[in-house]
């Protein structure tokens, strides 16, 4: 892609120009690449396609100690798949707990313990200063001067939204390409679909609410004007070590967890008086996902 013409409607690309009556992006999003000192920053694997991955498991073959970046969703997930294949992994964090943005303290403690029992180690309230290379492979230095040595240095340490066409092209943008209900920018005849769009103030980077998104856009560009309508969508963590399942409460949206430690296993509950407004389940409590979420009021 290489612009759009939105009084000519018209799409440029390496491959010619196209004339459109309504446009679609679904530029999706890039991993975030940090700021790290050293001589082998440029070797830290980023797997944000199915190609990236298949590069990723052949430079695996004959190593033994993973270093990741990062222990949100995807981190942890790559932990628990790395560990379980047989790989020593060290996972770095700048927040005190495992997925720092969705889990309450009992919740996220529950999944660490149960990672660590898998041979999992910790650099939490920490981050990677510098990379380098060594003759066993990578030496890396955290900000708390610790110093790991690694065969390969992986990165989850998040996505940002590729905004970039529609910047250039006037569209409003903050964190992605701003939509409303209808998936429709601030051009009538432009709408934006997936992990590029920022729905009503939300990034949406799941499957099921692009799979909503992209149902109720086909209706509207088919000549039926179609809301999006998001259902509570309770995230399911693929971490076997210990099965997570986690409901956010909206944005800036008031009230408090309240955690209970159950056997084997962790049921939060997040609250506003006694509405319950979003939930974090670990271990046995995810058994009551379905009860919870007809429940979120």
């Amino acid at each position: 892609m290489q612009g759009i013409d939105r009084e000519q409607k018209t799409l440029h690309t390496s491959q010619g120009e196209f004339s459109y009556r309504e446009l679609v992006l679904c530029n999706g999003a890039n991993q975030i690449k940090l700021n790290i000192d050293g001589d082998a920053t440029d070797d830290v694997i980023r797997v944000n396609s199915l190609q990236d991955y298949a590069g990723f498991y052949r430079q695996l073959q004959n190593k033994k100690h993973i270093v990741i970046m990062g222990a949100g969703l995807i981190g942890c997930e790559f932990a628990n798949d790395l560990s379980n294949a047989g790989y020593q992994v060290s996972l770095v964090d700048l927040a005190p707990q495992p997925l720092g943005r969705l889990l309450p303290q009992q919740a996220a403690a529950d999944l660490q313990d149960a990672l660590s029992a898998q041979g999992i180690h910790w650099y939490l309230d920490n981050s990677v200063s510098s990379i380098d290379h060594n003759e066993h492979g990578y030496r890396i230095e955290l900000c708390d001067n610790t110093r790991l040595q690694a065969d390969l240095v992986l990165s989850a340490v998040g996505l940002r939204a590729d905004t970039r066409l529609a910047e250039a092209a006037g569209l409003a943008c903050q964190r992605g390409i701003l939509v409303n209900e209808y998936m429709q920018t601030s051009d009538a005849h432009i709408y934006a679909l997936g992990d590029c769009a920022e729905v009503n103030g939300q990034l949406l980077p799941y499957v099921m609410p692009i799979m909503i998104g992209a149902r109720a856009l086909a209706k509207t560009l088919h000549g039926e004007r179609t809301a999006v309508n998001y259902p509570a969508m309770p995230v399911m963590v693929k971490t076997p070590a210990c099965p997570v399942v986690v409901c956010p409460p909206p944005a800036q949206q008031e009230g408090e967890w309240f955690e209970e430690i159950i056997e084997g296993g962790v049921k939060s509950l997040f609250k506003h008086g006694d509405r319950l407004l979003g939930f974090a389940l670990t271990g046995s409590a995810t058994a009551e996902k379905q009860q919870l979420t007809r429940a979120l009021g």
